[in-house]
């Protein structure tokens, strides 16, 4: 499980996230919903030690993880596919996928390049091809496979769709939910409602840096034109 509460975080001066709070359990997936600004990113980064918390607690599978360096965060178990992609460009599709490689958990059935390219065909296809001359859906395909690659117990996908065509954006949604359905714990930071609410077990929508709103497919069907306004859609 992934707990959140109270955290506080910011950058220099400014104070960005307001207590907020949230949790994931093993095989749920998660919504971290909001408008551009509202402190979403910052939530995921915090997680992960790369900003640091100014107050709150981060709990990983048991183990108190506020103020832990980013490469004890991913030897618990999570992976991060970071918004804006961040591969490495100048690696080929294959080195990507290879390069942060690890099975820490042990698990027997681990992810491995061929169950990668079963899931993403193209990325077979562009193996050798140097990863910066991928299309943006390519790229998106790879950064979640690279994240796959590490084995985590908890996936975090930040604005995995955003600015993707309708045809690349649908092919990544059906990935997610067959790794949902495949019991993948997953974390999504994303705004498209319509989608969301058929994928995800439970929802937390962040406004201004702070927790204003939570509840599964039935409270998100009720107060659907109040979680409207939140995200802005």
């Amino acid at each position: 499980m992934l707990s959140v509460e109270e955290l506080q975080a910011g950058y220099g001066h400014s104070q960005v996230l307001f207590d907020i709070s949230f949790e994931v359990a093993k095989g749920e997936c998660v919504t971290l919903m909001g408008r551009n600004g509202m402190g979403k990113t910052t939530s995921i980064k915090t997680i992960m030690g790369l900003v640091p918390a100014r107050g709150g607690k981060v709990t990983i599978s048991g183990h108190p993880m506020t103020g832990q360096p980013p490469e004890r965060v991913a030897r618990l178990g999570v992976g991060l596919v970071p918004e804006g992609r961040q591969i490495f460009s100048t690696l080929t599709v294959r080195e990507n996928l290879v390069a942060t490689a690890a099975n820490r958990q042990k698990y027997a059935d681990g992810w491995t390049l061929e169950r990668v390219y079963e899931l993403f065909p193209r990325m077979r296809e562009r193996a050798e091809q140097n990863a910066g001359t991928l299309s943006g859906g390519e790229q998106q395909m790879l950064a979640i496979g690279r994240a796959l690659m590490t084995n985590p117990w908890l996936l975090i996908l930040d604005e995995a769709t955003e600015g993707l065509a309708p045809v690349i954006r649908a092919e990544i949604w059906d990935v997610i939910g067959k790794l949902r359905a495949a019991g993948q714990s997953i974390l999504l930071v994303d705004k498209n409602l319509a989608v969301l609410k058929r994928l995800a077990d439970r929802h937390y929508i962040i406004e201004k840096g702070r927790s204003v709103w939570s509840g599964n497919g039935a409270d998100l069907d009720r107060d659907y034109e109040q979680v409207q306004g939140y995200v802005g859609i």
